[in-house]
């Protein structure tokens, strides 16, 4: 796509949960269309979508009907098919690209990629078995964490290991699952850039969030970050180096450990991030609207901060407090429209402006 896509365009997008309905709601509020496909019902974004498609994807008929219905397709979670990928793709434009996704759909290619871009990460080793990964411990020591290569998300597909004497049982719990090994990174905060870059090599970053995590589910994000105005500068230089590196087109969350010798990159995510939420009060444009700018083709908002903001995730039984936060001063709820509540379910957020 060399043009920017004009209002009236419909965007379609892989997955119905929270962050397909907050894309929706960005989309129309710039006068973009959405169709939404997602397997399972009642997904959070048809509520406010114009069309949704509910059909595995697997199915081929499917897919491609929605491919044939859209201006180009972007997704809200990583773990699409490579299959209905290359079937959409032979029809019209996905964005972020298929290089970008695959990077970080592989926990070892996408530490491999940042390693060779000359960006510091935890120590980490391919596991295949109980003797490759007896051989990572011995090289890299314990504790460490045994995680799935793919598919795992909020702490899920992940094993610690306090020595070599857990390795067989690490390895049962992951099922025989292609995996990785990393060690343990001292360090004494979490922060995450919300970067974006359009088609035309432009980038903008908000300003790094300090992560604050319960039971490996983010529970809170707080800017500005409480970290040197230095630090905050390479943390954004990072990102953008990431972007670049990857040709990318879209907004890509950078998750950063702070330690005594700088940042180390814990993970990338080639999507809008739930550390990027509290965009939605903190800035004229969130990063909803950036991502929808960037893969329209259209100019990046700058990302300025406006006002410092804490971001707290609504997980479960959270959500009966939303008539006590409803009173609460400063407070902007985003609740996604879920009926069932479970527990570790993000239900909604809460932006709370704090200066």
């Amino acid at each position: 796509m060399t043009d920017p896509l004009p209002t009236g365009a419909t965007i379609g997008i892989l997955g119905g949960g929270q962050l397909g309905r907050m894309l929706s709601v960005a989309a129309a509020r710039l006068g973009l269309r959405t169709h939404i496909f997602e397997p399972g019902a009642d997904a959070p974004a048809g509520d406010v979508a114009h069309e949704v498609t509910t059909a595995s994807y697997e199915d081929e008929s499917a897919l491609t009907a929605f491919a044939q219905s859209v201006d180009l397709v972007t997704f809200e979670f990583e773990n699409v098919p490579t299959s209905a990928l290359d079937l959409i793709e032979a029809i019209v434009p996905i964005h972020p690209n298929r290089g970008a996704l695959g990077t970080s759909q592989d926990r070892l290619t996408e530490k491999t990629f940042l390693q060779d871009l000359g960006l510091s990460v935890a120590p980490f080793a391919d596991i295949t078995d109980e003797a490759s990964l007896n051989a990572a411990l011995a090289r890299i020591g314990a504790p460490a964490i045994l995680k799935t290569r793919r598919f795992g998300y909020d702490g899920k597909g992940q094993v610690r290991l306090q020595s070599a004497d857990d390795a067989k049982v690490a390895l049962a719990e992951i099922a025989g699952a292609p995996a990785i090994l990393e060690g343990f990174v001292d360090f004494s905060a979490e922060i995450s850039v919300i970067a974006a870059r359009n088609p035309q090599g432009e980038v903008a970053c908000y300003d790094p969030g300090m992560n604050a995590h319960r039971d490996g589910i983010l529970h809170t994000t707080t800017v500005p970050a409480q970290v040197s105005a230095n630090l905050r500068t390479d943390a954004v230089l990072l990102a953008a180096k990431i972007l670049n590196a990857l040709d990318y087109v879209g907004v890509m969350g950078v998750e950063l450990f702070v330690t005594s010798r700088g940042l180390i990159v814990n993970e990338i995510a080639p999507r809008v991030h739930n550390s990027g939420h509290w965009t939605q009060n903190g800035c004229a444009v969130d990063q909803f609207e950036q991502h929808i700018r960037a893969i329209a083709g259209w100019p990046l908002g700058d990302g300025s901060r406006h006002s410092d903001v804490t971001m707290e995730n609504l997980i479960g039984t959270d959500v009966a407090r939303v008539s006590e936060l409803a009173r609460e001063r400063n407070c902007a709820l985003h609740l996604y429209g879920k009926t069932q509540v479970k527990a570790g379910r993000k239900m909604g957020h809460v932006n709370r402006i704090i200066g």
